[in-house]
């Protein structure tokens, strides 16, 4: 009978011990390789569920390869993984929940969803905050309260982020200002954990 409580006891601290592993395991990291060097990112799962699978749905398919940063603005955000060299607009899968609410603050280096003012429009663009905006969190629950979902943030590189945000800009394809005038291109997207 001692025995048998004995190697219950190992079952339970062994599985208890695994499951430990599995959190620790549980933040997925995707390496941006760019034109100017590459990133990496740690996701946020169990603070933005939809939104990390939708993103992590988009670098599987391998959706990025080959989409541009097509928004830079100094001080505020690095946007991109809408639109093609050619400035074709990526097809899309449906728009995601809004989930600004239970994610993190658009602190710098966060990652977040780009979308439209319908709150609940996020589908592949991203952005990656250059400072503090707190200005893009969530305040209440009404169309512009909503704010933006950060579901992750760079864990390497943050200087190829600050090279983007510097390099020269204008008008660029369907876009009046702040479009590199050299691509920045995102040459591979990978789950690397």
């Amino acid at each position: 009978m001692r025995l048998l409580r004995i190697v219950g006891l190992l079952v339970a601290l062994f599985a208890f011990a695994g499951a430990g592993d599995a959190l620790a395991q549980g933040k997925p990291k995707v390496k941006f390789i760019t034109s100017l060097g590459e990133f990496i990112v740690e996701l946020e799962p169990e603070k933005a569920p939809g939104t990390v699978e939708n993103f992590l749905g988009y670098v599987r398919d391998g959706h990025y390869t080959g989409t541009i940063f097509h928004r830079v603005i100094p001080g505020f955000v690095v946007q991109g993984g809408g639109f093609s060299r050619e400035y074709r607009r990526r097809r899309t899968g449906a728009p995601i929940r809004n989930e600004a609410d239970t994610g993190l603050s658009n602190e710098r280096g966060t990652i977040a969803m780009a979308r439209t003012s319908d709150p609940h429009s996020a589908t592949d663009q991203f952005y990656i905050n250059i400072r503090l905006n707190k200005g893009l969190d969530h305040t209440a629950k009404t169309r512009n309260g909503w704010g933006y979902t950060a579901f992750g943030r760079v864990i390497d590189g943050m200087r190829i982020i600050s090279r983007i945000s510097r390099v020269e800009r204008g008008p660029g394809g369907p876009f009046r200002q702040d479009v590199p005038r050299t691509p920045v291109v995102i040459e591979k997207a990978e789950i690397i954990n």
